[in-house]
C-alpha cells in the first residue's frame, strides 16, 4: 500500500496540538469552569489522535477523512490559542467582558463539534473502545452548545458596584481580589503587564471595547492593591524592599518614554498620524513651525493634540507599582476633595471640548464627546465641572446626530453625569428624556444599553418615572430585555423595575407583553436572568392587570420549583408572586397543593426571610381555607 504523508503530518499535528492543550496551566481566572472543560474534552481526544499517528503509516485514505481531521486540526488549534489567550491575558478584562469571552468559547466548541461530525470514522481502523469514547465525547460538545455558564452574579453586583458608586465599600475591592486571583503585589504587577502587552498590541483599545475600559482597569487594579497592602501591609513592605535593592531605578517601559526627550511621559498626547508624545514636547516642536511627525516624518495632517487616556492611566499604575513618583497634578478644581484627579487645567480642557460640540464639524464632535464620556467616567469633581461648563444641553442635542458613535458617546456621558444627582434634574429639564428613548429604539448596540441605563439612572427621582414611562421608554426596553446581550438585558431589567413602581409604568408594562418574556426567563436558569424576572414579576402582580397577565402565562410550576431550590431572595419574590395569583383563586391554589407547594411553603415560612416567612404564612392560610370549604361542603 502506498503512504500517506498528508495523514501521518496530520495525526502529528494533532497530537502535538492536543498535547499543548493538556499541559496548559491551570486557569485562574472567571473563566476557570469553561476553560477546565474545554482542556478535559480535549484531552479525551488524545487516544483518537494517537491511534492516528500508528495507523497513518500505510494506509490509504479518502479526501472525506483527510477534509476532517484538517477541520478538527483547526479547531485544535483555535482552541490552543483561545486557551493561550486566558492563560497570559489581564484577569480584570476577562471579568469586565465575561460575556464576550464566552461566546469565544461557545465558539470553538461548535468548531470542535463540526469538524468531529465531518470525519468518517468507518474508514479508521480505530479499535471499538476509541471510537465509543470518541462518540460519546462529540455527545458531550453537542450538549454544550448553547448551555453557558450561569453568571457569578456576586461579581457582576461588585464591578458594577466598583464602577458606578463614587465611594465603593472596600469590601467590594476584598471580594474582587478574592475573585480575580489578585491577591498579593505579584500577582498585581502580573496584571499590570498583562494590561501593557494588551494595549501595545492593540495599538491602544482592544475590539469591541472602549477607552473607558483601560480607565476602569487602571482604577480596579489600583483599588485592589490598595485593598492588597492594608490586608497585608508587613508584606507588601517586604515586597517593596525586595525591589527596591534589585532595582534602585525600575527600567521604563520604551512604549512610556517620550519619543523626542526619552523620558517617562507625564502628559501623553496623540498627533494625526497616530504616535504618542510627551504635551510639551510635541507643542515646542510645532512651535518651533514643523510639520512633521518627529518619528515617522511623515506630514501631519492637523496640529491638534488627543489626550491619550488610556496611555496615561498605565503610566500612573506603573509608577505606583514601582515605587516611582506619580506626574505631578496641575493647579486644582474648585470644591475638590482630596485625591480627586481633576484640576483647573480640566476645567480648560472642557471649555475647549464643548466649543467642538458646539461648532465643531462631525469628527471634532465625535472626538469630542468621546473625551467628555471619559472625563465624567473619571471622578465626581469632573463630573460637576463638566455641568457647571454647560455641557449637558450640547450632549442632549447630540443624542440626535446622525452619527451613531458621536450619538453613543453623548448618550453615555449623560449616563455618567447622571451619577450625580444634581446632574439628573439638569438632564430632564435639558429635555433629554424623549432623545434617550429614540437612542434607545434605534442607536447602536451600546448605545441601547446605555440608553436603557441612563433611563434607570434618571428613574430613581420619582417623578421621572412618569416622564420616562410617558415618553415611550417600556416597549423599547422590553425588546432590550428580549434580544439585548446579557449586559443589554440586565440595564433593561433594571430600568422596568424601576420605572414599574409607577402605577401607570406597570400598566404600561403588562400591556405592552412584558409578562411572557418574563416567565420564559424564569424558566431558564442558565439565562442568568431569574432574580430580575423574579423581582419584575413581583412587582407587576401586584396590580390587578398585572396579576391577570401573570397568570396567563402558566407560572406555578416554576413558582413552586424557586420556592423549593432558590436564592432566599429568590424563593421571597416566589412567594409573593403565588400568593398574589393564589388570593380570590382556587384553581391557582389547587395546582399549587398538586405541585407540592404545600411542603415548600411550610419550609420557607420557618427559614426564610421575613416577607418571605409572610408571604409563604398567607398561602398556607389559603391552603387551610380551601380544605375548611371543601370539608363544610
Amino acid at each position: 500500500m502506498a503512504e500517506n504523508p498528508e495523514l501521518e503530518g496530520l495525526a502529528s499535528q494533532l497530537s502535538e496540538s492536543a498535547a499543548a492543550v493538556c499541559a496548559m496551566p491551570e486557569c485562574r481566572t472567571v473563566t476557570k469552569r469553561m476553560y477546565g472543560n474545554l482542556v478535559r474534552r480535549v484531552k479525551l481526544l488524545s487516544p483518537l489522535f494517537e491511534e492516528l499517528q500508528d495507523f497513518g503509516g500505510g494506509v490509504e485514505l479518502g479526501n472525506d477523512v483527510v477534509k476532517g481531521l484538517e477541520s478538527l486540526r483547526i479547531a485544535i488549534d483555535s482552541a490552543l490559542e483561545l486557551l493561550k489567550s486566558v492563560h497570559e491575558g489581564s484577569k480584570i478584562f476577562q471579568a469586565l467582558q465575561i460575556d464576550k469571552l464566552a461566546g469565544k468559547f461557545e465558539d470553538v466548541t461548535i468548531q470542535i463539534e463540526a469538524a468531529l461530525s465531518q470525519v468518517p470514522y468507518n474508514e479508521l481502523d480505530i479499535p471499538e473502545e476509541v471510537r465509543e469514547q470518541i462518540e460519546l465525547l462529540h455527545a458531550q460538545f453537542k450538549r454544550a452548545i448553547g448551555r453557558l455558564d450561569s453568571p457569578d452574579l456576586q461579581l457582576v453586583k461588585d464591578l458594577a458596584a466598583a464602577q458606578m458608586d463614587d465611594d465603593p465599600d472596600p469590601a467590594v475591592f476584598k471580594r474582587l481580589s478574592e475573585k480575580l486571583h489578585l491577591r498579593t503585589t505579584a500577582d498585581i504587577k502580573r496584571e499590570l503587564l498583562a494590561i501593557h502587552d494588551m494595549v501595545i498590541s492593540c495599538g491602544g483599545v482592544p475590539e469591541g471595547a472602549s477607552e473607558e475600559y483601560i480607565e476602569t482597569m487602571s482604577f480596579l487594579l489600583k483599588k485592589i492593591k490598595e485593598c492588597i497592602s492594608a490586608d497585608n501591609p508587613d508584606v507588601d513592605a517586604a515586597d517593596t524592599d525586595k525591589s527596591s535593592m534589585k532595582h534602585r531605578s525600575p527600567i521604563i517601559p520604551d512604549d512610556f518614554r517620550c519619543p523626542i526627550s526619552l523620558e517617562l511621559m507625564q502628559d501623553p498626547v496623540i498627533v494625526s498620524t497616530g504616535q504618542t508624545y510627551e504635551r510639551l514636547c510635541i507643542q515646542k516642536w510645532l512651535d518651533a513651525g514643523h510639520k512633521t511627525c518627529p518619528k515617522t516624518q511623515q506630514m501631519l495632517v492637523h496640529t491638534a493634540l488627543t489626550p491619550n487616556y488610556v496611555l496615561k492611566s498605565l503610566i500612573a499604575l506603573w509608577c505606583e507599582s514601582n515605587g516611582v513618583e506619580l506626574p505631578k497634578k496641575q493647579g486644582n478644581c474648585r470644591n475638590r476633595r482630596p485625591g480627586a484627579s481633576g484640576s483647573d487645567c480640566d476645567r480648560a480642557a472642557i471649555n475647549v471640548l464643548l466649543q467642538k460640540l458646539a461648532n465643531g464639524n462631525t469628527d471634532q464632535q465625535r472626538a469630542a464627546s468621546g473625551e467628555l464620556r471619559l472625563l465624567a467616567k473619571r471622578n465626581a469633581d469632573n463630573r460637576v465641572c463638566i455641568a457647571e461648563a454647560g455641557a449637558i444641553p450640547l450632549l442632549v442635542e447630540l443624542l440626535s446626530s446622525p452619527d451613531l458613535r458621536t450619538q453613543e458617546h453623548a448618550v453615555t456621558a449623560l449616563l455618567n453625569l447622571s451619577i450625580n444627582e444634581a446632574n439628573k434634574g439638569i438632564i430632564v429639564n435639558a429635555g433629554a428624556i424623549p432623545d434617550i428613548v429614540d437612542v434607545l429604539k434605534n442607536g447602536s448596540a451600546e448605545a441601547r444599553e446605555n440608553a436603557a441605563a441612563t433611563l434607570f439612572s434618571l428613574s430613581v427621582v420619582d417623578e421621572n418615572k412618569v416622564a420616562i414611562g410617558a415618553a415611550g421608554a417600556i416597549p423599547p426596553l422590553i425588546e432590550l430585555l428580549c434580544n439585548g446581550s446579557p449586559r443589554g438585558k440586565k440595564d433593561a431589567a433594571t430600568a422596568i423595575f424601576n420605572l414599574s413602581i409607577y402605577q401607570g409604568n406597570k400598566v404600561r408594562a403588562v400591556r405592552a407583553g412584558i409578562v411572557p418574556p418574563l416567565v420564559a426567563l424564569l424558566k431558564d436558569p442558565g439565562g442568568g436572568m431569574v432574580d430580575e424576572a423574579l423581582a419584575i414579576l413581583a412587582i407587576l402582580a401586584s396590580h390587578q392587570e398585572g396579576k391577570a397577565a401573570v397568570g396567563l402565562a402558566d407560572p406555578v410550576s416554576v413558582l413552586v420549583e424557586l420556592i423549593r431550590t432558590g436564592s432566599p431572595r429568590n424563593r421571597e419574590n416566589a412567594a409573593a408572586i403565588l400568593w398574589s395569583l393564589c388570593t380570590g383563586n382556587g384553581d391557582y391554589l389547587r395546582v399549587a397543593r398538586e405541585l407540592g407547594a404545600e411542603e415548600a411553603l411550610k419550609e420557607l415560612s420557618e427559614n426564610g426571610t421575613d416577607r418571605a416567612k409572610r408571604k409563604a404564612g398567607s398561602v398556607l392560610e389559603l391552603l387551610l381555607r380551601v380544605d375548611e370549604e371543601a370539608v363544610d361542603s
